[in-house]
């Protein structure tokens, strides 16, 4: 059995606490200042309240730190304050500097492991995957909290960071992608034709994220994509909706324009230009492209 403190038991800080019992660990938590239903979720969770967070970090040989992303270097100084010796584990969705900000500066542990959450919160016949990056022994004591449970344990290397990055790249088209649906059935609502939208979405090919080998084509039609997103801009703001992710998308498309038709065009360069603004591919007949 080995003793953990839940840093703090949401929807799935609880759902980790809970398996963390069901494996026959000790979980601990601290309820000074929390809500109602954070004490409901740890009590249904099984996990033990501590008067302080002193005596929660003096018990425990790792410290989970599930909580808000504008809270997470909070968390991680306020356990650090208290000198705590053994492993802490963020897994939060920050991004890759924060989580080396954490373990290089704040040091809130011996050892600091880079975790994200896959899924929804585990349990009750769901399943999720978490992502581990970190030394080798602490990461490993980590994974071996989750043996036989609903948390999947995948590993991502030693380096902290590498586990969030996964997170925000994942997260940036999971959320961008669902609040532009969100976008699109409003203008589409404005204009009352949300029926056939739907239907539209329905047959139209959705394994975008799954398929990497189909940006080159974006790019290769980006030259006539930003101006149709410019447009959408502008019908969006005549239904006094926010044009923000069209116009955003635009300017995007804009670091392809020069690829203009150029479908064969490999995957790694069209990526390696949105970091440059410029194309770094010079064709097959390694000759420069029209355009460049």
């Amino acid at each position: 059995m080995t003793t953990v403190t839940v840093l703090h038991p949401g929807a799935m800080g609880a759902a980790v606490a809970a398996e963390l019992v069901l494996g026959g660990h000790e979980v601990l938590w601290v309820p000074k200042g929390r809500s109602g239903n954070t004490r409901r979720r740890a009590r249904e969770a099984g996990a033990t309240a501590c008067d302080s967070l002193a005596e929660a970090l003096s018990r425990s040989a790792i410290v989970l730190s599930v909580c808000p992303p504008q809270t997470a270097e909070d968390v991680a100084a306020a356990v650090a304050a208290h000198a705590f010796a053994g492993v802490y584990v963020d897994l939060n969705a920050i991004s890759p500097q924060r989580v080396r900000r954490i373990a290089e500066e704040i040091r809130p542990g011996s050892a600091v492991v880079d975790g994200s959450v896959f899924g929804q919160p585990p349990g009750e016949g769901r399943t999720a995957r978490l992502y581990l990056a970190g030394a080798g022994s602490a990461a490993d004591l980590v994974a071996s909290l989750f043996t036989d449970s609903a948390l999947h344990v995948c590993r991502v290397g030693d380096t902290p960071g590498s586990a969030s990055a996964l997170k925000m790249a994942f997260a940036s088209y999971q959320k961008a992608a669902r609040t532009l649906a969100g976008i699109a059935h409003a203008l589409a609502d404005v204009h009352g034709v949300g029926d056939q939208l739907t239907a539209e979405a329905e047959i139209m090919f959705s394994a975008i994220l799954s398929d990497p080998e189909h940006v080159p084509s974006v790019a290769a039609r980006a030259w006539r994509w930003a101006p149709e997103m410019a447009e959408v801009a502008d019908t969006l703001r005549a239904a006094d909706l926010p044009p923000d992710l069209a116009e955003a998308t635009a300017r995007v498309l804009a670091f392809w324009e020069q690829d203009k038709d150029q479908y064969d065009v490999p995957v790694a360069h069209v990526l390696a230009q949105l970091r440059s603004g410029r194309s770094t591919w010079t064709g097959p007949d390694n000759k420069q492209g029209p355009g460049r």
